[in-house]
C-alpha cells in the first residue's frame, strides 16, 4: 500500500503519478513479460519501484533538467525509468534502440545526457564503441546484461542502492515531485529525421499534462479499459499513451516485441490499441488475401458482408441510418464474418487510435464497418503527439478530426497547417534559429503540413509541405493521399513512393509485403521470393490493376504512368524507413535514383 496521502496538484508528470497513485492505489497498473509468463503490477506497487530509482538517480548525481537517455525497446522498465528520471527532476532524452552507434552518440553528445539506461549488452557495445564521442555519460545503467564495475552498473543493483538512500523516503520524494513546475523540460525527442539531421524538440512538463487532462476530457480512455502498449516509447506517439494511461488510471499490457503482436491481441484481449497506419495495411492486406486466395462461397460472403459494413459505415459518417434493408442484413454479416475478424484481436476492441503517418480512408471504412473503429489523430514531435483526434460520435475518414480542446488552428495562405496552444513545444534544443523558424510570431507552430478544415472543422491532411512535387509542365501533385490509395487498392503492396518532382510525368516505385505476397505466390505456384515476384509478369499484371483502378479517378497530370517493383520491402535497418516506419523519401529516391532516371531516358511528355 502506498503511502502517498497528501498529493500535490498535477503540474507534472510526476505529479500525474502521485495522484493516480493516491486514488488507485491497489488496482492493476501494468502487465508485462517476464522470465515466468506474465508479471503485474500494482499502481503502489509501481510507485515503489519508482521512487526507488528516483533516488539512486539523485545520488548519481542527477539534478534538475539533466539529461538522461533510454535506449531500449517498449518494456515495462522504459516507463520505471522515464517516471523515475522525472520525479528525480531530471529530463529523459528518448533513443530508438535500432538506432546506430553514431546516431547514438549525436543525440547523447547533443544532449549532454549525463546518464543511459540501455536495454541490452548489445546496446551497451553501441556506446562503448562511441564511448570518446560521449564525455557527458557519467553511468550507463543496463536492464539486462553485465556490469563491469565502473560506466556499467545493472539496473536491478541501482534499484537496492537506491533504497538505502534518504532520498528514497516517501515524504523525500513527494516535496522532491511538488517543486517539479510546468515549465520544466521533461522530454526531450529527437525528429525521425527523414529531411535531415535530427533535432531535439523540448517538451515541458505542461505539454504532456496538456494531452493527460484533454484525454480525460475527451473520454478517450477510461479506467476498466485494458490498454495494449507495443508502439516505440522513443517516439512522441508512445510517450503520449504512457501520460494518458497515468491520468485515467487504465491499465495497460505492456509488450514491444513486432512480431508478437497478433499473439498477444488474441490472449491479451485488450479494448483499447494504439498503432501506425502501416499494421492496419497489414492486417487488412492479409485478410483480403487470405478469402481471395479460398475464393468461392467464402469470397462471396466475404465480399457481401464487407459492402454492408461500408455502407454502414459511410452511413454513419454522413450522420445518417443505412437503409432497412443493410439494417436487418447486418446482424447475419455479423456472425458469419465481421466475428471473426473482432476475434483476430482478441473480441474486446472499443477503439483503435492510429497516429504518426496517414491512414487511407478505405482502410478505416473497412475496420468500421467490421465493428472495429478507428480513432485518426494527428500531432507532431513539436506539439506532443495529440493536437487533433477524430471523435467517436462525428468521425469522418479522410480526415483527422477538430483539434483538441485549448489547440486554436488556421490555415496560412500556402495552406500551411498552424496550430496553437499547450502542447506545442518550448523548441528546438540548442537551435535558436530553426526553433524561430517553426514558432512564429503570436505562438503559431508552423507545422509543414498542407491541409484544408471541412465545414465543422475537421482538419485534412493532404500533404507535406516540402514533399509536394511539382512537375516540369507546372502542376503541383500531392503524392501522399496517391501513395495511401495505391497501397488500399492492393492487398499485396507495402509501401509506395509517387516520384516526380520536376519531371514531365508520375511514377512510382512499389515494394511487395513479403508475408501475403508470400502465401498468395505458394498458393499460385509462383516464386516466393521477393526478389523473382518483383520480375513476375503475373505480378506486375496484378499492380498494374491497382495503379489504374487509382488512375482513373486522379487528373491526368497526377495519375502513375510506369512503375517499378523492387526487390525487397523497405526497412529501417536500410535506412528507407524511420523507426516510426515512415518512408524516408529522399534516401529512396537518391538510392534507386538510376531505377527512376530510366523512367524518363528518352520519354516524352505523356501527361
Amino acid at each position: 500500500m502506498s503511502l502517498i496521502t497528501d498529493a500535490p496538484p498535477a503540474a507534472s508528470i510526476p505529479g500525474l503519478f502521485v495522484d493516480r497513485v493516491r486514488a488507485t492505489p491497489d488496482e492493476l497498473a501494468f502487465r508485462f513479460r517476464s522470465e515466468s509468463g506474465w508479471a503485474e503490477l500494482t499502481w503502489s506497487q509501481a510507485e515503489e519501484q519508482v521512487r526507488l530509482l528516483a533516488a539512486a538517480l539523485i545520488e548519481l548525481g542527477v539534478g534538475a533538467e539533466d539529461r538522461v537517455a533510454i535506449l531500449s525497446g517498449t518494456r515495462w522498465e522504459w516507463i520505471l525509468a522515464d517516471l523515475a528520471i522525472l520525479a528525480a527532476g531530471g529530463a529523459t532524452t528518448t533513443i530508438y534502440p535500432s538506432n546506430m552507434p553514431d546516431e547514438c552518440a549525436h543525440v547523447i553528445a547533443d544532449s549532454a545526457s549525463v546518464i543511459v539506461v540501455a536495454e541490452n549488452d548489445a546496446q551497451v557495445a553501441k556506446l562503448r564503441s562511441a564511448r570518446e564521442k560521449i564525455p557527458s555519460v557519467r553511468r550507463v545503467l543496463v536492464i539486462d546484461g553485465s556490469a563491469d564495475g565502473d560506466w556499467v552498473l545493472r539496473l536491478d543493483q541501482v534499484l537496492a542502492d537506491g533504497a538505502r538512500s534518504p532520498s528514497a523516503a516517501e515524504q523525500a520524494y513527494l516535496d522532491r515531485v511538488a517543486g517539479i513546475t510546468r515549465d520544466r523540460l521533461a522530454t526531450l525527442v529527437y525528429t525521425s529525421g527523414t529531411t535531415g539531421v535530427p533535432k531535439g524538440v523540448e517538451l515541458t512538463h505542461d505539454n504532456w499534462v496538456y494531452v493527460a487532462e484533454t484525454s480525460r476530457a475527451l473520454d478517450l480512455a477510461r479506467h476498466d479499459d485494458l490498454h495494449f502498449l507495443w508502439l516505440p516509447m522513443a517516439h512522441v506517439f508512445g510517450k503520449a499513451l504512457e501520460v494518458v494511461m497515468i491520468a485515467n488510471g487504465t491499465p495497460t499490457v505492456i509488450d514491444g516485441d513486432v512480431g508478437r503482436i497478433a499473439a498477444n491481441l488474441g490472449e491479451v484481449r485488450p479494448t483499447v490499441v494504439a498503432a501506425a497506419p502501416r499494421v492496419f495495411e497489414k492486417i487488412h492486406n492479409t485478410i483480403i488475401s487470405t478469402v481471395r486466395n479460398e475464393g468461392g462461397a467464402k469470397l462471396a460472403l466475404f465480399s457481401w458482408a464487407r459492402g454492408l459494413g461500408l455502407e454502414a459505415s459511410r452511413a454513419r459518417q454522413a450522420g445518417k441510418s443505412p437503409s432497412l434493408l443493410t439494417q436487418l442484413q447486418l446482424p447475419v454479416a455479423d456472425r458469419l464474418v465481421f466475428a471473426r475478424i473482432r476475434a483476430r484481436f482478441g473480441g474486446r476492441i472499443r477503439a483503435f487510435i492510429s497516429g504518426s503517418a496517414p491512414l487511407s480512408p478505405e482502410i478505416a471504412e473497412f475496420f468500421d464497418g467490421a465493428g472495429l473503429p478507428i480513432l485518426e489523430g494527428y500531432g507532431l514531435t513539436e506539439s506532443a503527439a495529440a493536437s487533433f483526434i477524430n471523435r467517436p460520435a462525428s468521425t469522418k475518414f479522410g480526415t483527422v478530426g477538430p483539434p483538441l480542446p485549448g489547440t486554436e488552428v488556421r490555415i496560412a495562405d500556402d495552406g500551411e497547417v498552424l496550430i496553437r496552444g499547450r502542447g506545442v513545444m518550448r523548441g528546438y534544443h540548442g537551435l535558436p534559429e530553426e526553433t524561430a523558424k517553426a514558432l512564429l510570431p503570436g505562438g503559431w507552430l508552423a507545422t509543414g503540413d498542407i491541409g484544408e478544415l471541412d465545414e465543422v472543422g475537421r482538419l485534412r491532411i493532404t500533404d507535406r509541405k516540402k514533399e509536394l512535387i511539382k512537375t516540369s509542365g507546372g502542376k503541383y501533385v500531392a503524392p501522399a493521399p496517391i501513395e495511401s490509395r495505391i497501397k488500399a487498392a492492393s492487398p499485396y503492396i507495402a509501401n509506395v513512393v509517387v516520384h516526380g518532382d520536376r519531371r514531365n510525368f508520375c511514377v512510382a516505385l512499389i515494394t511487395l509485403d513479403p508475408e501475403v505476397t508470400g502465401a498468395w505466390a505458394r498458393s499460385a505456384g509462383l516464386p516466393e521470393d521477393p526478389a523473382l515476384l518483383a520480375q513476375d509478369e503475373t505480378v506486375r499484371s496484378r499492380i498494374r490493376e491497382a495503379i489504374d483502378a487509382v488512375n482513373a479517378e486522379l487528373p491526368s497530370y497526377s495519375t502513375i504512368k510506369d512503375f517499378a517493383i523492387l526487390p525487397g520491402d523497405f526497412t529501417v535497418e536500410a535506412g528507407e524507413l524511420t523507426p516510426s516506419m515512415k518512408v524516408r523519401r529522399k534516401f529512396v529516391e537518391t538510392k534507386y535514383v538510376d531505377t527512376l532516371d530510366a523512367f524518363y531516358a528518352g520519354a516524352v511528355d505523356r501527361i
